[in-house]
């Protein structure tokens, strides 16, 4: 019978390293390339950490770690027997984002955060599209989102699910910070949909 400790030990590990590092790179739709002119390793170094043909060191994860948002511990898989997660928040688009998955494939959480606007807002926010889908649960505050031609707020409590391939855009639609839950996933990851359209 195997030894249990070796089973998960440093050299279990860095041999699970390179898929992992390959099913990070894939489920985020990022090529060898890209992920090369992002980190400053080449192409046939990440093909190698990927394969398993090069071992890693601090040169190679810092980086990677750095392009992917997460955390070492994240990257390496390794097990440190606290379930905890520890989101190292980063800012997009005006927004505060806090990981709350691993993002290793399937559903990706975060919550995130809008703060109070400077003034009164009098245009629609910009919308973008792309492929999946998009589950969101207000915590706190009001959120506008702009889906398509129509315009809904939702309030803390409320949820709503949309195909990402309309256009779509956020925007807080009251006078404090708006927070909420979003997951994102692959098309077929659907939830229920519950909104209350904006009054005219």
């Amino acid at each position: 019978m195997n030894d249990p400790r070796e089973e998960t030990g440093p050299a279990a590990v860095l041999s699970a390293l390179g898929p992992r590092l390959r099913t990070l790179r894939q489920s985020r739709g990022i090529t060898l390339a890209r992920l090369s002119a992002t980190t400053g390793i080449s192409v046939s170094t990440l093909s190698r950490l990927e394969s398993g043909q090069r071992e890693p060191t601090l040169r190679h994860l810092l980086p990677l770690a750095e392009a992917y948002r997460v955390s070492l511990d994240e990257l390496v898989g390794s097990r440190t027997g606290d379930p905890r997660v520890h989101p190292q928040p980063f800012l997009r688009h005006g927004q505060t984002w806090l990981p709350l998955t691993p993002h290793l494939g399937g559903l990706n959480a975060y919550k995130q955060i809008l703060p109070a606007p400077a003034a009164p807002r009098t245009t629609r926010p910009e919308q973008g599209s792309h492929e999946g889908y998009e589950w969101l649960y207000v915590l706190s505050g009001r959120l506008l989102l702009a889906l398509g031609d129509h315009d809904v707020v939702l309030s803390a409590g409320e949820t709503a699910e949309f195909d990402t391939r309309v256009p779509h855009g956020m925007a807080n639609a009251g006078d404090r910070p708006v927070e909420w839950i979003a997951l994102y996933g692959a098309q077929g990851e659907r939830m229920q949909v519950r909104v209350r359209p904006k009054k005219d």
